[in-house]
């Protein structure tokens, strides 16, 4: 029998008539003090790192990690069940916090929209979360194309660190969807307009200042990781790095304020920290260490989200982020829908802003068992790091009672702690408590957490690791280009540096094309690229962009102004 489908309002419209708590009162609630607090508006703050400091002797909450299966292009609501579930812990009588990622405004015009959540389960006000904030993403755009227009500089003025044109690696960022700014050509116009060069743009949200600002622990880590990010190489083949060109210390000054975490709100009050928004296919895909430790000495439990699903974003949760901040996760949650598991049959094709084929929203019990691989397979990834894993089943009014049953019936013989239906979209906490208390339970259950792979281990071990274990591949292959710069990193120290892979999100393997749970196919590594601040190696699997491009009918279209300053077409 058919769930009633629920009617509920448009996001946007939700989050405009919310009853919100003034922003200082809900920090006071938390036992922040006044002078911590730093205000930018009623509803909007920052918080001191000094507050760290005051509370290092408190005891950790809870830490969940929220992922999901292998996403459509739609996503599968995991932010909504991160905020769902944050909520839900709320409506069960705990303290909760969640930390979520600022979203990039390349989603937020592009395909996407926002990032706020969704439905009853939102962060508000939600145009300030996904238009601006507090400025942090352009601090991370400007302290990126300072670095880069110092690096042009100090090739226009006589190039004294002998640094060769043909092998600069820093690039500069925009953070909008521009596909033609992805391969430039520089300095034309003759001798005063600077030394010509081919050149590129990343989206800011890949930037390696915004994996810096994420895995940062410190002002002083910061200033330490920007200094050592390498923008260029030697025609002797040595790294040139910011500091080298002198201008690590300037980038730090633009990212003062930016270091510090923001503090917003859920629908039903629960606090909200968002801060730093890395790319989750193309960076490390985490919110910020710095706002993780925060809201654990503040909350009895915190849930943090990775991006897509668990063999990105939470992979690099356990291998990277765990790693710099020393903090092991009790629980994680994986988000599923009944539409995303059938269109893993291979039988359905799901585009951004075209009608759902009719069959994805009618009982279809053989197109979901088809597809059931892709949740046993991201199970075991979850498990893989000794982490009790729970299902979250976010509920659509078009999902069947045996469709359910069919996805807990399988997710308990997959290892999973149960699956638990998420209804936090229609009603808020309420509609998540069921799966908090699971949460609960499963957080209290013994773990063995463990890393993927050593930090001994080489270059191509941890890569290969990662293919064969996480994605089901059957071997790595290498582009000339690859092996080189392998080679090169290895001889210059780097090896013992994580990884952190830039693949599609659409498929466990590096093709979108390949649905399920694919097995055996070849990973072919085109690129590697060195993040040295960051920490972090990352190999480019298959034809990944580190700039997106707008759709045909990008997001941004339907987005306006009234005269009165009223924002619509945001989602």
């Amino acid at each position: 029998m058919s769930a009633q489908p629920v009617s509920v309002p448009p996001d946007l419209e939700i989050a405009q008539s919310a009853r919100m708590m003034p922003i200082m009162d809900l920090a006071e609630s938390l036992g922040l003090l006044e002078d911590e607090v730093e205000l930018y508006g009623r509803y909007k703050a920052k918080i001191a790192l000094s507050a760290l400091d005051r509370l290092a002797d408190r005891p950790n909450g809870k830490y969940v990690d929220v992922t999901a299966i292998t996403p459509t292009p739609l996503g599968e609501g995991k932010t909504t069940t991160t905020v769902g579930l944050g909520q839900g812990l709320g409506f069960i009588g705990k303290r909760s916090a969640v930390c979520i990622r600022q979203p990039s405004l390349g989603p937020v015009f592009g395909i996407k929209g926002g990032a706020a959540g969704g439905g009853y389960a939102q962060v508000v006000p939600m145009e300030d979360f996904n238009v601006h904030l507090t400025g942090d993403n352009h601090a991370v755009g400007a302290a990126h194309n300072l670095c880069a227009a110092f690096l042009d500089n100090h090739l226009h003025h006589g190039n004294k660190l002998g640094i060769d044109p043909h092998n600069v690696v820093w690039p500069r960022v925009l953070d909008i969807s521009d596909r033609s700014l992805r391969d430039i050509v520089i300095g034309l116009g003759g001798r005063e307009n600077g030394m010509p060069r081919e050149g590129r743009f990343d989206i800011t949200v890949a930037s390696e200042v915004m994996a810096v600002l994420a895995l940062t622990t410190d002002l002083a880590d910061l200033r330490e990781r920007l200094g050592r990010m390498v923008v260029a190489y030697r025609r002797d083949g040595t790294a040139v790095t910011a500091e080298d060109i002198k201008v690590a210390g300037a980038m730090a000054v633009l990212l003062r304020d930016a270091i510090k975490p923001n503090l917003l709100q859920t629908l039903e009050n629960t606090s909200a920290f968002v801060h730093t928004g890395p790319f989750g296919n193309i960076a490390h895909g985490n919110s910020s260490i710095l706002a993780d430790r925060l809201a654990l000495k503040l909350a009895d439990f915190v849930v943090t989200e990775s991006g897509f699903g668990a063999d990105l974003g939470m992979e690099k949760f356990m291998d990277i982020k765990c790693r710099y901040s020393g903090l092991v996760p009790d629980v994680v949650v994986l988000v599923a829908t009944i539409r995303g598991l059938k269109s893993h049959s291979g039988r359905f094709k799901i585009t951004a802003g075209k009608p759902l084929d009719p069959a994805l929203v009618t009982e279809d019990l053989p197109s979901l068992r088809a597809g059931m691989p892709n949740l046993t397979k991201q199970i075991e990834n979850a498990r893989l790091f000794g982490v009790p894993v729970v299902v979250a089943i976010n509920r659509f009014g078009t999902d069947t009672h045996s469709e359910i049953e069919l996805v807990r019936e399988c997710a308990v013989e997959s290892g999973a702690e149960g699956a638990y239906i998420a209804d936090h979209y229609s009603r808020g906490g309420e509609g998540a408590a069921e799966l908090a208390e699971a949460v609960a339970r499963a957080a209290e259950l013994p773990k063995r957490f463990r890393f993927l792979y050593p930090e001994d281990s080489s270059i191509k071990e941890k890569i290969e690791t990662i293919c064969t274990r996480m994605y089901g591949a059957g071997g790595v292959s290498y582009l000339p280009a690859a092996e080189k710069t392998i080679r090169a990193l290895t001889d210059a120290g780097y090896a013992h540096l994580p990884i952190c892979m830039a693949k599609t999100h659409l498929s466990l393997s590096h093709d979108p094309s390949l649905k399920g749970r694919p097995e055996g196919f070849n990973v072919p590594i085109r690129e590697v690229r060195l993040s040295a601040g960051a920490g972090f190696i990352y190999p480019l699997a298959g034809d990944m962009r580190t700039m997106p491009g707008l759709p045909s009918v990008p997001a941004g279209e339907r987005v306006d102004l009234d005269a009165d300053g009223t924002v619509h077409g945001l989602f």
